[in-house]
């Protein structure tokens, strides 16, 4: 499936393509297989059979000391990892980037690693033998999204098998009172700034930028009211948004073509500062 959009307000950035089987009762990763290739601008999510076990290939880890701009074959490394083991790192470039590093967050928030654009031994090992994400909703729909606000995740979830995890930023918890001109009108909107827990359907959505009362959101899926799953040229390692649940560009450029009207949102967990 091709994306094409132009952003507006940031470069194009890429998510990868994603192998990782979930049952409602756990996910087990098992080896050996083979990965999945660099497909330039295109988006390719590769579904496995559903089952207790994902094929996984072994890997051996450079320990490589890695930071923020490193380029070369360890950086490539990390990234086709990633890939496999169903993160996004955006293009199988050899260059560490944001994409990259929104990657890297997520995989060691579902490790219990503190969250670091460093990588050092632990992260190495962890990639070695990774853990899966914790499944929130046992018995959830084959198709949903489950919102960990605890670890600052989501997983999406297609036919039972998880396809992406992601990095993201909810509701702050600090309540806020701003101005803004809506409707041609002055108005001042207040709140909590909080994501509510509970379980909640896909409803309405806007492909590219969308002005809401509250700021710009991009590609935004509501499923709560006026609270989305939306990119944000933001998306920091602390909760920051007014309530939504903001994600890396490169996934919200390609979530809407892999999540539909009427799907299962969870969201659950509370995140502690």
């Amino acid at each position: 499936m091709g994306v094409g959009r132009r952003l507006a307000a940031a470069a194009v950035l890429t998510a990868g393509a994603v192998l990782v089987s979930g049952l409602g009762t756990g996910i087990h990763y098992a080896a050996p297989a083979g990965g999945a290739g660099a497909r330039g601008a295109t988006v390719e999510i590769h579904a496995t059979p559903v089952g207790r076990e994902v094929a996984v290939a072994p890997f051996t880890a450079p320990n490589v000391r890695l930071k923020i701009g490193a380029k070369g074959a360890a950086v490539k490394q990390l990234q086709s990892r990633l890939r496999e083991l169903g993160y996004a790192p955006g293009k199988i470039d050899a260059r560490y980037g944001g994409t990259t590093q929104s990657a890297v967050w997520a995989f060691q928030k579902v490790q219990g690693i503190t969250p670091t654009s460093t990588i050092t031994s632990r992260t190495w090992r962890a990639l070695e033998d990774p853990r899966p994400p914790r499944v929130l909703v046992p018995r959830g729909k084959p198709d949903r999204v489950e919102v960990d606000l605890t670890r600052q995740i989501a997983v999406l979830y297609r036919s039972g098998q998880v396809r992406l995890i992601t990095h993201v930023s909810s509701g702050s918890g600090i309540p806020y009172c701003e101005t803004a001109t809506w409707q041609g009108k002055v108005q001042k909107f207040c709140g909590d700034a909080r994501t509510p827990t509970g379980d909640y359907k896909t409803t309405w959505r806007r492909s590219g930028w969308h002005k809401s009362y509250l700021g710009q959101l991009y590609n935004p899926i509501f499923f709560n009211g006026g609270i989305a799953l939306h990119g944000a040229l933001s998306v920091p390692l602390y909760p920051a948004s007014h309530g939504c649940v903001r994600l890396p560009m490169h996934v919200a450029q390609a979530l809407p073509s892999m999540l539909g009207t009427g799907v299962p949102v969870h969201v659950r967990g509370k995140f502690r500062r």
